[in-house]
């Protein structure tokens, strides 16, 4: 036994703290690199728009957020040089939502500084595993949207 009170705290409790504290530093790293005008919901848009854009409702859909709410942050970012709006591929009236030159020079920027903090970490493979799985087994092959209410 061990007189850590962490010993015998509840899973999900333990799961909240370690990202918050990892997710705190890893914001604070990414101001300090330049980004401080950006915010981790940022983060996880670029992620759902780096391959080749996405509607709003798309974006919506992937974030597991309200069009409005995917709408609000298109338009944050868009004013911020981070993303446009493209006419759609398909045609009609719907917008692609796209990354700028900015938005992928954060990318760069924020995988570098990820990298160096999972390395300050130590050997994560066992906890990646481990999460992998716990994921896995909750939720299958559909993995749920990671809702940015942080």
């Amino acid at each position: 036994m061990t007189d850590d009170p962490l010993a015998s705290t509840e899973l999900t409790f333990l799961l909240g703290m370690g990202f918050q504290l990892v997710l705190g530093e890893f914001v604070a790293r990414v101001s300090a690199a330049g980004y401080a005008d950006l915010r981790p919901v940022h983060g996880a848009v670029f992620q759902a728009l780096k391959r080749s854009g996405a509607t709003s409702s798309e974006l919506a859909a992937t974030l597991g957020v309200t069009k409005q709410a995917a709408g609000q942050i298109v338009d944050e970012l868009e004013r911020k040089g981070y993303v446009r709006r493209e006419p759609h591929p398909e045609g009609g009236r719907r917008k692609l939502v796209v990354l700028t030159p900015a938005a992928h020079r954060h990318l760069e920027v924020a995988g570098r500084i990820l990298h160096e903090l999972e390395a300050s970490l130590g050997d994560v493979s066992v906890l990646r595993a481990e999460l992998t799985r716990l994921i896995r087994s909750l939720a299958g092959e559909t993995l749920p949207a990671l809702r940015p209410v942080w």
